[in-house]
Order: structure tokens, then C-alpha cells, then sequence
């Protein structure tokens, strides 16, 4: 049994809560420009003592309405400045943040507001609040006493009937938190069954940032540190980023429009930004389509050779001068332009999530921004593992943060202990003795293995193990990583369990088809062409590509092009654009077995 820990490098604090770091940010940096809010007249600074303010009066407005100490409010939004706002009123008020994906069904929305018990719900706007309505007739809420609308003016309704409450009343609320006290349930996006709500305290919060926020120093602490939040706050990945930014006082910025991303990044230029690997494939897919469409598809494909030679260079003793020529020369060429689609200042991107790959990851360090890829769970408040600018191996997930120790179990199952370890899923104690043993050791579920230096390596799923006919275990995220980096490929599935060889179901990208098509002299949509010659070809250089990655007997043999997308909305996704596979094993059952026919 392989473990390593790594040592805690500062003091945790084993008092106050998360609502001291807006106190302390008002009181020792007032007039410093902690966010900026997306108006109609451009970017508005809002500073710490505003913030302070603002958190203060929609506090004293959940007091007013009701809300007491430990009481659950839902939060049912697209990222935007009101979430973080209301998130801190919530803990200000000393009660439990319950965030909802605001693309959740009315049945999901239903099944959280009831297990979680919360006691009031705070929408976007009418959709949102047409669902909530709907989840009211359909299940038995009796503990929801209010709904309040972020469109229907939620912050000013609250600030005046909280106009009555004392400060000494609401500074015994905000200080009732202890680090051993609940500050959110984070339901799991749920790839197989009802989701659990993971129970996470302030202490969970306290040691996670107290660690990143020193280790990454290079990313929030620098004089002009800011961040544009894109990915939804319900979440664990954005919620600790943004906890992070209001402890270090960098400037964060929330986008909602993904549509208008590139627009609000260059407006906003932020110094790092954090997305899942999806993300990162997407930029680079679509950069190389419009190099093509262009005519200059050779040169972005010889630019991202260098790219990545270069970053793979830095690795070793030193880069060769032809090299660094070559670097020089593209990166006035093509990597200028793709650092200024990120605004022109961004250096660093944290990736999490799902797994990078190493070639995106030597990609992006080679264009100039460094892309600190970690690994962590809802259930260990985000990051268990980290990259870290100065201790970096792409390829890898980085070393466990400081007073957190890894274990590879015998059957290679990754186990972590740290402070930054859940407290159990709300209500679940079975569920919570699957995954946290006795000694304080958490389950995975994820294979992998540790290097002697200490850096992990994620492998795959444990239960998502492959068994061929032949007795084979085939670990399909490998094959899946690497085919979904093809410009043409959106999503895919491998499978092969019980069978006598690897097949994929692949679907393709609606964005990147158009400009492939107009290129090969292609009319018609993707269902018009899923037996097409170039595209099964295209198809089928991604494969090959694929399997480089593995032995002979773990290969894809045989591909399906599928119709249709699988998205969030058709539940196929998780919101963090992970593959529900249960959900599309059982959807594509006939297509599976016609890869077996014959």
C-alpha cells in the first residue's frame, strides 16, 4: 500500500467563520475594489466596505423573515454577483447555503428543498420560479416558507424589512458559526441515483483556503489578482474560487453568458481564470477550425507542435535554440492571439473537474498560460491535490495540498485524509460509512497511483472499470480523453463490458461541424452525414489517435456516430459536463448491441 502526505505549512485558524474574512476586508482594505459588477453602462467596482454593507443588510432581512441559526436557504441562480452576495448574507444570518444548479428540473429542485428541509428559496427569476412552483405542488414542502426573486429586487425587498434589526443582533448571528458548524449542503450532480447533500463546515472551507490561497500564491496574491467566474457557483470548483477571492481580496467578476465570454474576458481581463477540461478542449478545437477555414490550418498545427515540444522542453535540462527560435516566432504569430481571446493578462488557469490530458496541458504552457491542473471532490470541498506554479508535472493532478496524505489502496483505489474532508452526506449515515472509514480515510471511487515525489495520477473510475470477454480491464476515460481533444468529436462513450472487444458511441460537435463541412464540400446537418466517408474517416483518425494510449486488446475496434447531442439539458451531463454513463448506456442499449451484431 502506497501513501504520502504532505505536511500543513500554516496555521488553521480553530475559531470564527467564513464571514470574518468580509469583516476584516472592510475594516483593514474599505476602500479596495473587491468585485466588479457587469452593468449596463460596462464594469462597476464594488469595494469592501460596499460589499460589507450590502451582506449586512440582506442579512438582517433573513433575520427579519424568519430565517434562524442553521436553517437551510436554497440558492437557485446563474452565476452572477447577487449568488456571492447572498451566499455570505446567509452565513452573516448564521445559517446553511443550499446551492441548486439553475438548470436543475422541477423534480430535482423538488427532491433538495425537500431532504434538505430549507426553509426559504432565493430564484433568479421566472423560470426558476415557475419550477420552484412546480416543485411545490409536487412534493411535500412544508418547511419552505419563503421564495424570493434576484430579478424581482430580492436584495432591496430584504434590506427593507431587515431596517429593524439591530447590529448587536446581527453580529451574535454572524458569529453563532464555529468551524465545526455546517456552512453548506452541496448536492451531487448524481451520476447514478438521487443526489446526496454533502455536508461542509467553515472549518472545511477554513483549512481548504487557508492552504490554496498560500500555496497559489502567484494566482491571488499579486497586486492586480482578479478572476472572472463563468462555471455555475453550485458547484464546488467556482464556490471555492470565490471564497478564495473574497479571503485574498482579489477581484472577481461573474459571466453567466457563455455566448458573450470572450466579450466579457476581454473587458474584464482577468490575471487567471478557472474552467473544466472541456472548456480548454473546446478554445483549442475551435482555434484550430478557424485556422483551417482560414487556410492557415498547417500553421496553427505546426504552432501547437512547438507549443508543446516547448513546454515538454522545460521539463528537461534545457530547451534547444532552434526551439526557442521557433517558440519566438509562433508566439508572435499565433499565441499572442489566443492569449488575448482570454483578455490579454491571464498567466494561470486552474482546470479541474475531469482530467486535462497532457497534451492540452504542454499546449497551454507552451502558448503562456500555465494551467495548474487539480483534483478533488464535492465531498473534500474541491481540491485534494493540486499543481502548483513553482511544483508542476503535467500529466498529473499535482501532490496533496499541504495537511492532506494519499493512499493507493490494494485495488488501487485512491483514499485521502485532510481537514478539508466532508463531515458525511445530510441524513445518509449508510452512505457516508461507504466512503469514510473509521480512521478518517475517504474513498475515491477514482484509480490511480502516486509517483515517489509524491505527484498523483488519476487512472479512472473504479466502478467504471471495463471487463472484456477475454478478461481485460479497460479503463474507458483514457480512450475517452483522448478522443474527445478531436475538433469534430463533442462527446463520447466507450464500452466493451462483458463483450469480446472495445467499441465507442461517439457524438459530434455542432460547433466545429459547420466549418469541417464547408471545407470538405459537405451540405447538411450531422444527421444527414453519419455515414459519410469523410466524416467516418475523420472519425476514425481520432480513434487511431486514441488508441496510441493503450494496448492492442484495450483498443476501440468498431465506432458509432450517433444523431443526437448529449447534453446538461437532456440529462445525459452533469453540469460539469461530465457523462452520465448510466443514463446513456441505458438510452443507446440498441446501439451498444449493434456494435456487437455480426
Amino acid at each position: 500500500m502506497r501513501e504520502f502526505s504532505a505536511p500543513l505549512s500554516i496555521a488553521i485558524p480553530t475559531t470564527g467563520n467564513l464571514t470574518d474574512d468580509v469583516v476584516a476586508n472592510a475594516r483593514e482594505a474599505g476602500s479596495t475594489a473587491v468585485f466588479s459588477r457587469r452593468t449596463g453602462d460596462g464594469w462597476v467596482h464594488v469595494t469592501a466596505s460596499e460589499f460589507h454593507e450590502e451582506v449586512r443588510a440582506v442579512a438582517k432581512g433573513l433575520i427579519a423573515a424568519g430565517v434562524e441559526v442553521g436553517d437551510r436557504v436554497a440558492l437557485l441562480s446563474k452565476t452572477r454577483y447577487e449568488w456571492t452576495l447572498f451566499d455570505y448574507a446567509i452565513w452573516f444570518a448564521g445559517a446553511v447555503t443550499v446551492p441548486i444548479y439553475e438548470t436543475s428540473s422541477a423534480e430535482q429542485i423538488g427532491w433538495i428543498l425537500h431532504d434538505s428541509a430549507a426553509r426559504a428559496v432565493v430564484a433568479e427569476g421566472p423560470d426558476h420560479l415557475a419550477r420552484v412552483r412546480e416543485a411545490r405542488q409536487s412534493d411535500d414542502l412544508a418547511e419552505l416558507q419563503h421564495v424570493w426573486s434576484i430579478q424581482d429586487n430580492a436584495v432591496d425587498v430584504l434590506g427593507r424589512l431587515g431596517s429593524d434589526i439591530s447590529d448587536d443582533v446581527l453580529e451574535q448571528r454572524r458569529t453563532s458559526a464555529t468551524p465545526l458548524d455546517l456552512a453548506t449542503l452541496i448536492y451531487t450532480s448524481g451520476t447514478t441515483g438521487k443526489p446526496k447533500g454533502c455536508m461542509l463546515t467553515h472549518g472545511n472551507f477554513m483549512f481548504e483556503l487557508g492552504v490554496a490561497v498560500d500555496e497559489l500564491g502567484e494566482l491571488f496574491d499579486t497586486d492586480d489578482a482578479s478572476t472572472l467566474l463563468f462555471l455555475p457557483l453550485a458547484h464546488v470548483f467556482a464556490r471555492i474560487i470565490q471564497v478564495g477571492c473574497v479571503k485574498s481580496r482579489a477581484r472577481m467578476g461573474h459571466s453567466a453568458d457563455i455566448k458573450n465570454l470572450v466579450a466579457d474576458l476581454g473587458e474584464f481581463q482577468p490575471t487567471f481564470i478557472l474552467a473544466v477540461p472541456r472548456v480548454f478542449e473546446k478554445v483549442f478545437n475551435t482555434a484550430s477550425q478557424r485556422a483551417t477555414a482560414d487556410g492557415r490550418g498547417r500553421v496553427f498545427d505546426r504552432a501547437a507542435d512547438v507549443a508543446i515540444a516547448w513546454s515538454r522542453a522545460l521539463d528537461g535540462t534545457k530547451v534547444p535554440v532552434r526551439l526557442r527560435a521557433q517558440h519566438a516566432l509562433f508566439d508572435r504569430l499565433v499565441y499572442g492571439k489566443l492569449r488575448q481571446a482570454l483578455g490579454g493578462s491571464c498567466s494561470y488557469a486552474i482546470s479541474g473537474g475531469a482530467p486535462l490530458g497532457d497534451r492540452l496541458g504542454h499546449f497551454y504552457r507552451g502558448v503562456g498560460l500555465t494551467v495548474l491542473e487539480g483534483y478533488g471532490l464535492t465531498e473534500t470541498t474541491a481540491a485534494l491535490t493540486a499543481n502548483l506554479p513553482d511544483a508542476q508535472k503535467v500529466g498529473t493532478v499535482g501532490r496533496p495540498i499541504p495537511g492532506t496524505s494519499v493512499r493507493v489502496g490494494d485495488d488501487g483505489e485512491l483514499l485521502f485524509k485532510g481537514g478539508q474532508v466532508f463531515a458525511g452526506y445530510w441524513g445518509d449515515e449508510a452512505a457516508t460509512g461507504e466512503v469514510l472509514d473509521r480512521d478518517g480515510w475517504f474513498h475515491t471511487g477514482d484509480v490511480g497511483e502516486v509517483d515517489d515525489e509524491g505527484f498523483v495520477r488519476i487512472t479512472g473510475r473504479k466502478k467504471e472499470i471495463l471487463v472484456t470477454a477475454g478478461g481485460k480491464n479497460v479503463a474507458p476515460a483514457v480512450l475517452e480523453d483522448r478522443l474527445r481533444a478531436h475538433a469534430l468529436v463533442d462527446q463520447c462513450l466507450v464500452v466493451g463490458d462483458g463483450q469480446p472487444f472495445i467499441g465507442a458511441l461517439v457524438t459530434i460537435d455542432r460547433e466545429t461541424f459547420p466549418a469541417w463541412a464547408e471545407q470538405h464540400g459537405k451540405s447538411g446537418r450531422v444527421t444527414d452525414l453519419l455515414e459519410d466517408e469523410d466524416l467516418v474517416a475523420a472519425v476514425q483518425d481520432a480513434v487511431d489517435e486514441a488508441n496510441k494510449a493503450v494496448s492492442k486488446a484495450e483498443a476501440i475496434r468498431k465506432f458509432t456516430i450517433l444523431p443526437a447531442e448529449w447534453t446538461e439539458e437532456g440529462g445525459q451531463l452533469t453540469p460539469s459536463l461530465k457523462l452520465k454513463r448510466n443514463v446513456v448506456v441505458r438510452e443507446a442499449r440498441a446501439e451498444i448491441e449493434a456494435l456487437y451484431l455480426g
